[in-house]
């Protein structure tokens, strides 16, 4: 009997998930987020969905996926959202895009761009240390970085994490990475060895919420010049790496750049973009 009851109770009494309550909700959650997972990350899954459907006071999944579907602007599909999703980064993680950007693409794009804009958008942003280390080493190592408007937007599916990277505070552990005289200059320590980033900082970042598989929010993104995206398209399946690559493609201008995490490839999704090597560095370009 309990083999066919979507929720089990064990002998403790505490809910647990049977397979195919994981395969009802996985299949749920990827048609919202165009995110797959699978059975590796079951641990990671179950706890977290347990998790929300104790505080909304559900008793099963199928009393929590109604709830979610009949709660007022989906504000418990993006609580539920916000807790399965993977955030891990930290300041000038893969420093190496970071100082290929500075020193190989942006003086390519500026020696033919007719205005003195440029554009960046991080797309997963987390909770902002990518964009904000983008900024600070162009602060830092772009000697032309007074001479142009320059534009820095992260978005992330999880709006938990836009607030915090708007607030601009970080733990000990996600600023170690960061050159001593760039701590003390950018960052005032706070109590209980956090630090915030200076509100020049912040005021010159832009967060936004967004889905990237939803075509009717990515229309909004357009004529960047660089887009980095790291460590998102591993957890979607083919058809939302097309939908992700096709968006990024739209938003960039002709000659535009993207970067991708190590590990990902861009052409295993499309043949749009235009694969270019850099010393050390993969990145992948808008034809002209």
């Amino acid at each position: 009997m309990s083999k066919l009851n979507n929720n089990m109770q064990s002998a403790a009494g505490q809910l647990t998930l049977s397979n195919q309550d994981f395969d009802t909700f996985c299949e749920f959650f990827y048609r919202h987020t165009g995110i797959l997972y699978e059975s590796s990350k079951r641990y990671f899954v179950d706890k977290r969905l347990i998790g929300r459907i104790e505080a909304t006071r559900c008793n099963s999944l199928r009393e929590y996926l109604t709830l979610v579907r009949l709660y007022p602007d989906k504000a418990e599909l993006q609580s539920g959202i916000n807790v399965l999703t993977i955030n891990e980064t930290y300041f000038f993680r893969d420093l190496s895009q970071i100082e290929c950007l500075a020193h190989r693409i942006i003086p390519e794009l500026v020696a033919t761009k007719k205005k003195k804009t440029l554009r960046i958008w991080s797309s997963p942003c987390s909770t902002g240390e990518e964009p904000y280390s983008i900024a600070l080493y162009l602060l830092k190592h772009w000697p032309h970085v007074d001479d142009y408007e320059i534009e820095i937007y992260g978005t992330d599916i999880d709006t938990s994490v836009i607030e915090q990277a708007k607030k601009g505070i970080y733990s000990e552990r996600s600023v170690q990475g960061l050159p001593p005289d760039i701590l003390k200059t950018y960052f005032a320590e706070l109590p209980g060895r956090t630090y915030q980033i200076c509100s020049e900082l912040r005021n010159s970042v832009s967060f936004e919420q967004l889905n990237i598989v939803d075509p009717k929010k990515t229309r909004a993104f357009r004529n960047f010049d660089i887009i980095f995206c790291r460590n998102m398209l591993i957890y979607f399946d083919e058809k939302s790496r097309k939908i992700a690559a096709e968006a990024f493609y739209d938003a960039l201008t002709p000659g535009g750049f993207i970067c991708l995490a190590p590990a990902e490839s861009m052409s295993h999704i499309t043949s749009l973009f235009k694969l270019r090597t850099f010393p050390g560095v993969t990145a992948y370009q808008k034809p002209i």
